[in-house]
């Protein structure tokens, strides 16, 4: 079997960081425009050069999104965003829409062009003809089990390479082809907008009695008709490596530094036990299946992999996730007194205990001994506002280390 990539999200710069040293072998992240996630904070150029010379510089490939279903308004925005992407040589470019994947090809020929899950990839004809055109990798729609992507394999050439997501958000549509958004709130999905409308509430209005709103109980908190579950496949390392699948993927170009520690690491240590000691994986599942509860998600499911979902794979009383850990900031260096510079994003206290990760799976429990602003004033708290302190957490840590407070 062939030792599969790991692909993890980036939402920022920080972030990207956060996935390489925690053990991505490749991230996906968004330029400020023609992306699914308009909503992310996203990259600058001058910040995607950056990550790109950081990833590079640490042996991982960085991936850019561009999979909107674009619009007539959107193509000359498309040419002129390739035009300056080619400076910045970033490794793939993603794309769902011909029209786009035909000017990436005449204006940035020499970056490789995978196939988002947005176009829909089902069959292994559609493979064969995407492959045909040109482009390195398909990702498979999650809607696709295990026997399914076993045949695309067997069907299609050596060198067309198959991307699979492996743990994070489902979608309630067609690999993310969805109108909701768009119909009940006016923001489009499929142009990077969406309002995630399978995770609210609904109610029932009978047509003769307009105003009448009828609650659906599943329980006394209502009920969530749409709403998923995560996906995780963290304990099948084996049988997605056997499908032929060349690349893991993560979803989550939303999500925080603390998640992308959290499951980057746990996937990277899943992946390479699996290959290194098959026996020695098989019997640490249950680790594996803790450290990925350690960061905010909702409960799991393994989607689509084995057959149709059943009932359990949705949560019919909360849209709400499941929160163990707050995410307290990043070490980033350190000054000539020994304290330990972090970009802060939650408030943590002088005399508390909290939790550093380390990527190779290392959790300390330190106590806060100083805090002080960067101009060395003394602090007994760090508020809530991001900003850089300094830290004093009387032990030895690391740069890009992960500062955590357990919630429960």
């Amino acid at each position: 079997m062939k030792k599969p990539e790991l692909l993890i999200p980036a939402s920022s710069l920080e972030v990207l960081k956060t996935a390489v040293v925690f053990g991505a072998d490749a991230v996906y992240i968004g330029g400020e425009a023609f992306g699914l996630r308009a909503k992310a904070k996203n990259f600058s150029p001058e910040e995607m050069a950056e990550g790109i010379r950081f990833a590079h510089e640490r042996n991982a490939k960085v991936y850019v999104t561009a999979n909107i279903l674009a619009h007539n308004a959107d193509l000359e925005g498309v040419r002129q965003y390739f035009t300056e992407l080619k400076e910045l040589k970033p490794d793939a470019l993603i794309i769902s829409d011909p029209a786009v994947f035909q000017i990436a090809k005449e204006v940035i020929p020499e970056v490789e062009i995978h196939i988002s899950t947005q176009a829909n990839n089902t069959n292994y004809g559609t493979f064969l003809f995407w492959h045909s055109l040109g482009a390195k990798r398909v990702v498979t729609a999650r809607e696709l089990s295990l026997e399914e992507i076993r045949e695309i394999r067997r069907q299609i050439p050596a060198d067309l390479e198959i991307e699979t997501f492996v743990h994070g958000a489902m979608c309630i549509s067609y690999s993310g082809r969805c109108l909701l958004s768009s119909f009940l709130a006016g923001r489009d999905a499929n142009q990077g907008a969406c309002t995630h409308p399978c995770r609210w509430k609904y109610y029932v209005m009978e047509e003769s009695r307009p105003g009448e709103y009828m609650p659906v109980y599943e329980n006394d908190r209502g009920t969530f008709l749409f709403n998923s579950r995560d996906l995780c496949m963290i304990g099948h390392i084996p049988e997605l490596a056997e499908a032929g699948i060349d690349s893991f993927k993560v979803e989550g170009r939303m999500k925080t530094a603390l998640y992308v520690a959290t499951v980057a690491r746990a996937y990277r240590l899943a992946i390479d036990d699996c290959f290194a000691d098959p026996e020695g994986y098989r019997s640490r599942i249950p680790y594996y299946e803790e450290e990925v509860t350690r960061c905010t998600h909702r409960l799991y499911t393994t989607g689509f992999f084995f057959g149709r979902p059943n009932e359990e794979t949705q949560i019919y009383e909360s849209s709400t996730y499941v929160k163990g850990y707050t995410y307290l900031g990043m070490i980033l260096g350190q000054n000539e007194q020994g304290l330990w510079r972090i970009e802060q994003r939650n408030k943590f206290s002088v005399g508390e205990e909290i939790e550093v990760m380390q990527p190779d799976g290392t959790d300390l429990t330190v106590r806060v001994r100083r805090i002080t602003d960067k101009e060395g004033n003394v602090m007994e708290s760090a508020p809530h506002p991001k900003q850089e302190l300094y830290v004093d957490l009387g032990t030895n840590v690391q740069v890009y280390d992960i500062l955590r407070r357990r919630e429960n």
